[in-house]
């Protein structure tokens, strides 16, 4: 079910409008998938890590910093509407400026995260002959490994291993981004979120001004806000 739905419909029939709905349906893909193995594996990160997001900020491609700034302006307007100025919720000057330390699960905008971050910790990749494999996160405790059902370690497992141990093999992140990429084929440069996500979300704010509406969420917790008209 779609997380922005009134945003959505305000980019109806156009380019951006047209990206947001393929990302969101790539997301919906990447769920699916990790469901899958989450059932079958039972394997999880545990429970408010976030060590991997501390010191990291995604890059962000076109389509995913469009696809953020319409759940920014659907859900938290006006933390967007800050956004759009520079002014981000967390600033920091390393790491992913929607980090909240003193939140129990840290990331801000779960709903409207990266790709990168969708993956972590649940999504394989290629070795140098093109095969798939898994290696658990390094920040993953070490007891928690070793008290699996077949302990494991930081090291790491082809798919024939995955598949062996969990019963299943993971989804793998390149092949992921393959299709993420294909989305925007002429634009596959990729900026820091500190920088992409405030042009992204004046550029959304601008189109909808265009259309007549204004650049908020009419029924957000955070209300509405005509935007400036502002060129991405």
């Amino acid at each position: 079910m779609t997380e922005i739905a009134t945003i959505l419909s305000k980019l109806k029939d156009t380019r951006e409008g047209q990206i947001i709905s393929q990302v969101e349906e790539i997301f919906a893909h990447i769920k699916e998938k990790q469901a899958a193995w989450y059932e079958k594996s039972n394997f999880y990160c545990p429970e408010g890590c976030g060590e991997c997001c501390r010191a990291f900020e995604p890059d962000l491609l076109e389509c995913e910093a469009l696809y953020m700034a319409a759940w920014l302006l659907e859900n938290q307007p006006k933390i967007a509407y800050k956004i759009a100025d520079g002014i981000f919720p967390f600033p920091r000057f390393t790491g992913c400026q929607f980090w909240n330390e003193n939140d129990k699960y840290h990331c801000s905008i779960y709903g409207g995260r990266a790709f990168i971050c969708r993956l972590f910790g649940a999504c394989g990749n290629r070795d140098k002959k093109g095969k798939a494999v898994f290696k658990p996160c390094k920040f993953y405790p070490e007891d928690k490994l070793a008290a699996y059902r077949i302990p494991l370690t930081h090291r790491q497992y082809s798919k024939e291993e995955m598949e062996e141990i969990f019963g299943i093999s993971l989804p793998v992140m390149s092949d992921l981004m393959e299709v993420a990429i294909s989305i925007t084929p002429d634009n596959q440069q990729t900026e820091l979120i500190r920088d992409i996500l405030p042009k992204a979300i004046r550029r959304l704010q601008w189109i909808i001004f265009l259309n007549g509406n204004d650049g908020g969420n009419d029924g957000g917790n955070d209300g509405g806000n005509q935007p400036e008209p502002l060129a991405s």
